[in-house]
């Protein structure tokens, strides 16, 4: 009477963890578009957290989101902390890294509705009159994530694009 009952939840258990062992352990989404604007006039609003408002897509999902910014107004250092509803959660992120004009990295923590740390980086290439911006975002994948079959470019991809959309329409107005 009991054989069948553990013979099926073996196999359930064999099936989760095949499911968690067979994804990746990591995941990296990224995004990117042409900007008729020089890289400095990028750089400018992507390393001022403050200015998230013109283009961040998050931004709008939730407009009574508390904000707290800290460390020095724009560049390494800088840091933005949000708490909100379910559509944008709880979290924060700090530059670690610039290059100016051409790069940022920033660490991304989530603390609800899941946690988690993140690596972000902005990319800026000079093309011409254009600047080709690059939207980056890699980490782990944890075991729950990756049993759950969540893929990260489906989840995160498409508000990426937004936000590259906001971007270039707040520069090129």
């Amino acid at each position: 009477m009991l054989y069948p009952i553990f013979s099926v939840v073996a196999v359930l258990i064999f099936i989760v963890l095949a499911l968690g062992f067979s994804r990746p352990a990591t995941f990296r989404v990224e995004r990117s578009i042409s900007i008729k604007a020089p890289p400095a006039a990028i750089y400018a609003i992507l390393s001022d957290f403050r200015q998230s408002e013109c283009w961040s897509p998050w931004e709008k999902k939730d407009l009574n989101m508390k904000k707290i910014f800290g460390g020095p107004a724009s560049g390494k250092g800088a840091t933005y902390e949000w708490d909100g509803d379910k559509n944008v959660g709880h979290g924060r992120q700090e530059i670690v890294d610039v290059v100016p004009n051409s790069k940022i990295v920033i660490q991304l923590d989530f603390f609800r509705p899941f946690q988690g740390t993140n690596t972000v980086e902005f990319l800026l290439e000079p093309a011409g009159d254009s600047t080709t911006f690059r939207w980056v975002m890699y980490g782990p994948t944890n075991f729950i994530v990756r049993v759950l079959c969540f893929n990260m470019d489906k989840m995160i991809g498409t508000d990426f694009e937004i936000g590259l959309a906001n971007l270039k329409a707040h520069l090129e107005k």
